[in-house]
Parts: structure tokens; sequence; C-alpha cells
């Protein structure tokens, strides 16, 4: 399921909640910095587990908003490593899974502490990051909606 969507329209600017996005395919979320790149694999949309956010926190004892990690995409209930290569639909719309959005510096820094270096950050979010999609329809996604990982 979707329990949060977020877009940053300016890179290093703020995470915007949204309850729904336009998502175009081959191009991804219509407001979002990345709308329309083409730079990187994947690079339409990015989902992160919620589980996996939440494990972060409660490991290093720490509180963390949903959009800690700078992800599109949250979701519970569905294994997100396990859609690499894969298609499947959220909601009414098709994506296909194409890489891990493995930690970067960018993700290390923002989520350090005084005792938590960006290095051990990423240490930590190795395999665990979230997953790059490339939009395969277009339409609307909204918080709520289900995952179909067999489509």
């Amino acid at each position: 399921m979707v329990e949060h969507i977020f877009i940053r329209p300016q890179p290093g600017g703020p995470q915007m909640p949204l309850p729904r996005v336009e998502v175009v395919a081959g191009a991804g979320i219509q407001g979002d910095r990345y709308f329309g790149a083409q730079d990187e694999p994947g690079q339409n949309i990015t989902f992160i587990e919620a589980e996996e956010i939440e494990r972060f926190a409660r490991v290093n004892g720490l509180s963390l908003p949903a959009s800690a990690t700078g992800r599109n995409v949250i979701t519970r209930g569905v294994r997100l490593n396990d859609l690499v290569g894969r298609s499947f639909r959220v909601g009414g719309l098709s994506f296909r899974g194409i890489e891990l959005c493995e930690p970067c510096l960018t993700l290390g820094e923002a989520l350090a502490t005084a005792d938590l270096s960006p290095a051990q950050v990423v240490r930590q979010w190795v395999g665990r990051a979230g997953l790059r999609a490339d939009a395969l329809t277009s339409g609307e996604l909204t918080v709520g909606s289900s995952f179909d990982v067999g489509a």
C-alpha cells in the first residue's frame, strides 16, 4: 500500500507531501525535480518501504519523518527489492522496477547525527534504501493505492 507520496520541486529543497500526484509514462511525477530526466536508469520514481525507515529509526534511537530518505513513495507491506526487473501495478498504474535505489552521501549526510557518521548511515541503508522504477502508464497515483506485484 502507498502510505505517503512526496515530490521535491527544487533540487535541495524540501519534500512536499501530497495526497495524489500525476504520473506520466516515461517521465515520472509532474512537479518533481526529476520529471522528464533521463540521466540515470529508473529516474521516473523512487519507492521505499516504511518498515525500513522505521527499522533505521529504531536501531539508532531516532525519530524520523516519512520524508527523511527523499524517496517519492513510501510503501507498506511490499518487499520492493523483489521488484527489480519486474513489472508491477500500483493503483491503476504500471511500473517497471529498474534497480535498487542504493544510498548515497546525500542520504548519509541528511540522516547523520553526532553519534552516527554519514558513512555509517550509508552502510546501514545498503540493500534497504528503496527501488528506482520507470512509469509504464500515465495517470493519478494516490495515497492508499494497493500494489499488485503479479502484474
